[in-house]
C-alpha cells in the first residue's frame, strides 16, 4: 500500500512511512478525494524526502506517504494541475528546496519575494493599479496587496507576504528539549492552539500521559480564545462600516474575555498557561463560578448588539453580497476553518477528528453560510455562543477531575524514528504541526502550517468584482494572520 494510515496525535513509525515514486502519490491524491494537510520536505544527506499528508475528514484519519528525491531529479509534474489546493504547499517546497513543479499556474515565492516579484498586471487605458503596503496605517503586520483596477471595481488581488520571515521551525531544533514559550509566540493572537498543538505533539512523542484535568482546562481556554477573537473581529468589521457603536461594545467586551483569561494565568492571551505535561494553573470553583458569570454577561451583550446591527440597514446593505467566495471556490483553494465554514465547507477539527471532550458535549454546528462578509461577520456570532456554551459544559465536566494533578513531569526523551502530526481548530481554523524525530529522538524537522496559510488567497478571490474600498472590509471579515503564513 502506498499510504500509512493514522490520527490526529498519534505517533507513527518513520521507517514504516512509505516511499513510492511521486507519479504514484499524483496518481492517488488525484483519485482519494481527501484534502492535503502537509506537503513538505526534510534533508536527508544529498537527498530531499518530501512527505505528503491527506486528510479524511468523514472518518477522522490521516494518510501518509513519502517520496525520495535525489540530487540529479530537479522537477515533477505539479499536483496543482488537478487540485488547486496544492499550489501553496508546492510554492513553499519549490522554495525551500528548489525541486520545481512543472506546469504549476502561479509558480511564484511565498516567503523570500522582495526582489522583483513578479506581479500579475493587466493592460488597458482604464486599467489603474492600487498598491498597499506593506507599511500600513496602524500596529497591523507587514503586507503588500496589489490591486488591479478599471475605474473602482477590483479585477484582481495579488498578496505578497513573507517580509518577516523568522526562522520559527528551524528554531524548534536548535533550541531547548521543550519550548513551550516559543510555541505560544508563533501567532499571537493563537497562543492556546499553537501550544496546545506543540504539547500534544510532543507529549504523543514523549509517551506523557496527561490528567484529563489539564486536557480539560486546555479546551476551556481554546474556546475561551475562540470567542474573545471572534468578538475583537466583530469590533473591527463594525468599525469598517463605520458603525461605531458596535466597534465600541464589541471592544470592550472583548476586553471581560480576555481579562477573565488574564485572573486564570495571569496573561490575556494565555501565555504560559500550557507547558508539556499539562497546564501551569487550576480553575477552582470559584473561578469556575466567575467565569460562567462573566462569560454570562458577554453572551447576552453580544446577542443584543448583533442583533441591532443585523436589523441596521446601513449595516445589511454593507455585508450582503460584499466579498462573496463560493463553496466550490473554497474547496478548490482549500479553505480551512471559519473561512471554509462561512462559505458553506463543513470543516472543525475538533469534531472531524473526534477529540472525546468536544464529541461528548453535543454541540450543534453553527449554520450553513453563504460566503459574503455577512455571513462571515455571522458566523463569528454562533461560534461566539457556541464557544461559551462548550466552556460551560467543561466546567461542569471539571468538577470530576477536581482531585486530579494539572500538570506532570513530562518523560524527558522522545521516540526515535517517528512522526506525529498534531491539529488543533484555532479560531482561524486548523493549526497543524508535525514533528519527525531522528535515530536518538532528536527532531530532525518540525513543520507548521497556519489556516492562513490555506485561505490567503481566498482573499484574493472574495474581493474580486467588487470596489476597491470594500477592501478593508473584506480583509477584517477573514483577518488572517501574516506571522502564521511567515514562519
Amino acid at each position: 500500500m502506498n499510504w500509512l494510515i493514522t490520527e490526529n496525535n498519534k505517533k507513527i513509525n518513520a521507517s514504516d512511512i512509505p516511499a513510492v515514486s511521486v507519479e504514484e502519490i499524483k496518481s492517488d491524491v488525484e483519485k482519494m478525494k481527501m484534502r492535503v494537510i502537509g506537503f513538505f520536505g526534510k534533508q536527508e544527506f544529498e537527498n530531499v524526502r518530501l512527505y505528503v499528508i491527506m486528510a479524511d475528514d468523514k472518518i477522522g484519519k490521516l494518510y501518509v506517504t513519502s517520496t525520495l528525491f535525489t540530487p540529479d531529479v530537479k522537477s515533477y509534474q505539479s499536483f496543482t494541475q488537478t487540485i488547486p489546493a496544492f499550489h501553496i504547499f508546492e510554492r513553499e517546497f519549490y522554495e525551500e528546496f528548489g525541486i520545481e513543479p512543472l506546469n504549476h499556474p502561479w509558480l511564484k515565492p511565498v516567503r523570500e519575494n522582495q526582489d522583483k516579484y513578479p506581479f500579475f498586471e493587466m493592460k488597458g487605458d482604464e486599467v489603474h493599479q492600487v498598491a498597499v503596503g506593506p507599511i500600513h496605517a496602524g500596529v497591523i503586520e507587514p503586507g503588500h496587496f496589489r490591486f488591479m483596477c478599471t475605474g473602482e471595481k477590483v479585477y484582481d488581488l495579488e498578496i505578497m507576504l513573507g517580509y518577516q520571515h523568522r526562522g520559527v521551525e528551524e528554531l524548534f531544533l536548535n533550541g531547548m528539549k521543550y519550548n513551550n514559550r516559543l510555541a505560544e509566540s508563533v501567532c499571537g493572537d493563537s497562543v492556546i492552539a499553537y501550544n496546545m498543538a506543540y504539547s500534544q505533539a510532543m507529549e504523543e512523542l514523549s509517551g506523557t500521559q496527561i490528567s484529563s484535568k489539564a486536557e480539560i482546562i486546555r479546551r476551556i481556554a481554546l474556546e475561551m480564545e475562540r470567542a474573545a477573537i471572534h468578538i475583537g473581529d466583530m469590533g473591527a468589521i463594525a468599525g469598517d462600516m463605520a458603525y461605531l457603536m458596535g466597534a465600541s461594545i464589541f471592544g470592550i467586551t472583548r476586553t471581560l474575555v480576555i481579562n477573565t483569561m488574564l485572573e486564570i494565568s495571569g496573561s490575556r492571551f494565555g501565555r504560559g498557561l500550557i507547558n508539556v505535561g499539562g497546564v501551569n494553573f487550576d480553575i477552582d470553583e470559584k473561578m469556575a463560578e466567575k467565569i460562567i458569570n462573566t462569560l454570562d454577561e458577554v453572551e447576552k451583550t453580544v446577542d443584543r448588539t448583533t442583533k441591532v446591527m443585523l436589523k441596521t440597514p446601513s449595516c445589511i446593505s454593507r455585508m450582503e453580497r460584499t466579498g462573496v467566495v463560493s463553496t466550490e471556490t473554497a474547496k478548490a483553494l482549500g479553505a480551512v476553518g471559519m473561512a471554509a465554514r462561512s462559505s458553506g465547507v463543513e470543516l472543525d477539527s475538533r469534531f472531524d477528528f473526534n477529540d472525546g471532550w468536544y464529541t461528548s458535549l453535543d454541540v450543534q454546528k453553527p449554520f450553513k453560510a453563504t460566503g459574503d462578509v455577512h455571513s462571515r461577520f455571522t458566523l463569528r456570532y454562533k461560534e461566539i455562543k457556541q464557544s461559551i456554551q462548550i466552556v460551560k459544559k467543561l466546567l461542569d465536566k471539571l468538577k470530576e477531575h477536581k482531585s486530579e494533578p494539572v500538570l506532570v513531569q513530562p518523560n524527558a526523551t522522545l521516540a526515535p524514528n517517528s512522526l506525529v502530526v498534531s491539529i488543533t481548530e484555532g479560531w482561524r481554523g486548523e493549526v497543524v504541526h508535525t514533528a519527525v524525530t531522528g535515530a536518538n529522538g532528536e527532531l530532525l524537522r518540525y513543520k507548521i502550517k497556519d489556516p492562513s496559510f490555506n485561505n490567503w488567497y481566498m482573499l484574493a478571490m472574495a474581493v474580486r468584482n467588487n470596489g476597491v474600498s470594500d477592501f478593508p472590509l473584506c480583509n477584517k471579515s477573514f483577518n488572517l494572520s501574516y506571522c502564521g503564513n511567515d514562519l
